[in-house]
């Protein structure tokens, strides 16, 4: 009771609570010992033999580590003791465990299994819209009360909600989730005090609220009518962010929505730490049998004493010998590779850059949503990948080139008549 009359949140009592209790439990299934670090040490081992996630074995020992310092605090256990607890490390943990997003059209699937014209379907509905919709939490949602919905600047919002760690918030609400919410308040005649209610079989609307396993409930059952999952409320609140920032929505603000300390969280609701739906190992392609792009020139092969490989008349532009079509100067870019492939010199024409451009401004036209542009995004970043790889203008290679240079009679050698130098 020490331990938990030290915690202020009443999420963290009840999680503490239940990590004393296990605790305990396995302590008395042991042989006698005396509570000290070799004790702890094992109770460890054995939550890593059940397989526990590496967050829920740190809660547990971070509660026994607690509930030591409450013991010295009140003498029942000397400092040394103590202390040796304190020092048993917890389970490293490597990354992030990747959590549950819908689509645009699972939620709506989902929300669309919730409508109905009774009185659990008229309360289930606007439910699952505060969850997408605002991205509430079940404890947010649970004792979310009539009279902190009101209008501000414009704009109906829940004013000064008090969420996890006693942050205090304000959520807009959505047009549609509004009209959702009167709905239900009209129907089941609620006018004062928390506004979801329990709903009998009979379609009778009873009691002061409703607890957060109705939520799981509502959430299990319209979820699997949709053919989905191990869908928990948590993942519709991460769907919540997703969807805002798929949609154009800053990632600050989506920040201020959720009620977020820390912008890292964020990231992690979002997935920004790892975008599985465009992952980087999808930008090149080491398949044999590929086809090179139509716009690209096709590489002759060439033998392994020549040095350079032999290029078209339509040569790179320079300031002492130029090509047989006037070409800009920026658009001329060479390759040269060494070692034991074969090695190019290409030219990057205009005709290429200007084939990309038209194809760019194709594929745009159509673009209606933000999310399309994850199209354009890919095809041009595979181009650009493509371009980068293919031609080569390091200042190392300047040497080879110049030689080419002479090969075709593009540079001029000519004589000093001082010194007898040859430039």
């Amino acid at each position: 009771m020490a331990v938990l009359n030290s915690l202020g949140s009443p999420a963290s009592r009840r999680v503490y609570e239940y990590a004393i209790n296990q605790f305990i439990a396995w302590y008395c299934s042991e042989p006698r010992l005396a509570l000290n670090r070799i004790v702890v040490v094992r109770y460890r081992m054995h939550l890593e033999s059940r397989g526990l996630a590496a967050n829920t074995i740190n809660q547990q020992l971070d509660a026994v580590r607690r509930l030591a310092h409450e013991a010295a605090d009140s003498g029942l256990l000397s400092p040394e003791l103590t202390a040796g607890i304190s020092r048993v490390k917890g389970v490293k943990q490597l990354g992030f465990r990747s959590g549950n997003w819908l689509s645009t059209d699972q939620s709506s699937e989902v929300l669309q299994h919730a409508w109905g014209d009774s009185m659990r379907a008229k309360r289930d509905y606007p439910m699952l819209a505060m969850l997408f919709g605002c991205g509430f939490r079940r404890s947010e949602l649970v004792g979310l009360e009539l009279d902190e919905v009101q209008m501000r600047q414009g704009h109906w919002a829940v004013v000064d909600l008090i969420g996890k760690g006693g942050h205090i918030r304000t959520v807009p609400i959505p047009g549609w989730v509004k009209a959702a919410l009167d709905e239900w308040t009209v129907a089941a005649g609620v006018r004062e005090g928390r506004i979801f209610r329990a709903v009998a079989r009979a379609g009778k609307v009873w009691g002061k609220g409703i607890s957060q396993n109705v939520v799981w409930y509502v959430v299990k059952s319209c979820c699997e009518r949709a053919g989905l999952e191990h869908i928990a409320p948590h993942d519709l609140r991460r769907t919540c962010s997703k969807l805002c920032h798929s949609s154009g929505g800053e990632l600050e603000q989506i920040q201020f929505l959720l009620g977020h300390a820390s912008v890292q969280t964020t990231e992690r609701y979002l997935g920004c730490k790892q975008n599985l739906g465009h992952p980087v190992n999808d930008l090149f392609d080491l398949r044999t049998h590929r086809q090179p792009p139509e716009n690209d020139d096709e590489p002759t092969t060439a033998k392994a004493s020549d040095p350079i490989e032999k290029a078209s008349r339509q040569g790179v532009k320079c300031r002492h010998g130029g090509s047989d079509h006037d070409q800009p100067a920026r658009s001329e870019l060479v390759e040269v590779r060494k070692g034991h492939r074969w090695q190019s010199l290409r030219r990057c024409s205009g005709a290429a850059i200007h084939g990309v451009t038209q194809e760019a401004k194709r594929r745009a036209i159509p673009i209606k949503q933000s999310l399309d542009l994850w199209n354009l995004e890919y095809y041009l970043t595979e181009r650009r990948k493509q371009i980068n790889c293919k031609y080569e203008h390091r200042s190392s290679q300047l040497t080879l080139v110049l030689g080419r240079l002479l090969y075709e009679g593009r540079v001029i050698r000519n004589s000093c008549a001082a010194c007898g130098k040859t430039n």
